[in-house]
């Protein structure tokens, strides 16, 4: 059946590029010459106009009216203006953006310049996301940042002078040395702000980053020792659930709160599985079967396509992208997983009307499993994550998962 919103795509841009890479990163980000900007974003744009060929050639339908756009790193910011020209140049030739879309682009404080600002606004730029973390100087240093809270406060004025007051700022909890009381500070400050969306990320420990070895190992390096207990960090989320909303800045997400009317459009594509091209390193894209926009039970497969993480051999263009289609069946659990992402939750009937009652049937033995372990809530036609089922998320998503598992296995015999 159609998808709501199939016809409208989403861009996400990787911006690889960083100017110290932080302790507790796991994305596919370095610290890489200057004069690789130049070749990063002519591959960038030989990639966007190789898009529609390519998606033409697996059968998949790639939209050409675009109403978000997100630059995503790294840190676009550290671009030269030229290469922001160049980049939006190339979108608005290859798409059609409307006045509304809205474009966002991460930023590290401090790493803004006068002329990249301007070229943003020159391109349309009318979101900006700062990557805080905390507003504590020491423990923004401990972790990498090259920031302090003063230089935070500065360029929201900056930003809003520049006439970009759609701001969203970024804090982790959890980070080397961080301390109950440290971290309320940081809430309040973020709070005094005034800014319209703020997101909250627990700190993820994984051999993905310096900090995560070294914590999974023991160690005491990038401060691993003073890193708080788990406990703390699901009191520091607590209290941020109740500080924001109190505050007006309403949790729509997981890790998300927006005053009404500034929830991110992009992001919240991703958990509604409604299109998007991804661009760029390491960057992912999920579009639609070409047929889907027909009515069909099940000719809406998804499409990903993820490009390696190695620098030079995107730039080169050897690192070939993978792509899969994914079942009826993996589509079923990622509504789940990413629709209890939404504080909304999942509509039970918009489920059955896209993937039947015999595949329903079975996520809803799950659902009543975890709800009676307080992890769901199931009370009338919508399924939604309890505040314990939030901070264990993680093990409520790997129970759909594992079904989905259970089913291809099952299948394969």
């Amino acid at each position: 059946m159609a998808v709501p919103g199939s016809d409208q795509l989403g861009l996400y841009i990787s911006i690889p590029f960083c100017r110290s890479k932080c302790t507790y990163c796991n994305f596919a980000s370095g610290v890489f010459p200057a004069h690789e900007h130049a070749r990063y974003v002519q591959r960038l744009i030989a990639e966007m106009r190789q898009a529609r060929t390519w998606s033409e050639s697996l059968g998949a339908h790639l939209p050409e009216a675009v109403d978000t756009i997100y630059l995503g790193g790294g840190t676009p910011s550290l671009l030269e203006s030229e290469f922001v020209d160049q980049l939006f140049h190339a979108i608005r030739t290859e798409f059609s953006l409307s006045p509304e879309s809205e474009i966002t682009v991460e930023c590290a404080p401090g790493q803004l310049s006068d002329d990249t600002l301007a070229a943003f606004v020159r391109a349309g730029v009318n979101r900006i996301s700062l990557g805080v973390q905390s507003f504590i100087d020491s423990e923004a240093r401990q972790s990498g940042r090259l920031h302090t809270r003063q230089i935070v406060l500065n360029d929201l004025v900056r930003l809003r002078s520049a006439g970009i007051r759609n701001l969203n700022l970024d804090l982790i909890a959890g980070l080397p040395g961080q301390t109950f009381a440290s971290w309320v500070e940081s809430v309040s400050t973020l709070i005094s702000t005034g800014v319209p969306h703020a997101s909250v990320y627990m700190l993820e420990v994984d051999d993905e980053s310096r900090l995560g070895r070294e914590l999974l190992s023991g160690g005491a390096r990038y401060h691993a020792d003073v890193v708080p207990t788990d406990d703390t960090i699901a009191r520091m989320y607590e209290y941020a659930i109740e500080a924001f909303n109190d505050a007006g800045l309403v949790q729509y997400e997981i890790s998300n709160f927006a005053r009404s009317g500034h929830e991110s459009s992009h992001n919240l594509r991703y958990w509604q599985r409604r299109p998007y091209l991804g661009l760029g390193l390491d960057a992912s894209s999920m579009l639609r079967e070409s047929t889907s926009l027909a009515e069909s039970d099940e000719s809406a497969y998804v499409l990903r396509s993820t490009t390696a993480d190695d620098l030079n051999g995107y730039i080169a263009g050897s690192q070939p992208s993978e792509t899969a289609w994914l079942s009826p069946d993996r589509q079923h659990e990622e509504a789940w997983f990413l629709g209890l992402r939404l504080n909304e939750g999942v509509s039970i009937a918009a489920l059955r009307r896209e993937f039947g009652h015999h595949r329903l049937a079975r996520s809803l033995e799950i659902v009543t499993r975890l709800a009676a372990r307080g992890l769901l809530t199931s009370a009338g036609p919508v399924v939604r994550l309890t505040p314990q089922g939030r901070l264990l998320s993680n093990d409520v998503f790997q129970e759909f998962l594992e079904q989905a598992g259970a089913e291809h296995a099952s299948a394969a015999r």
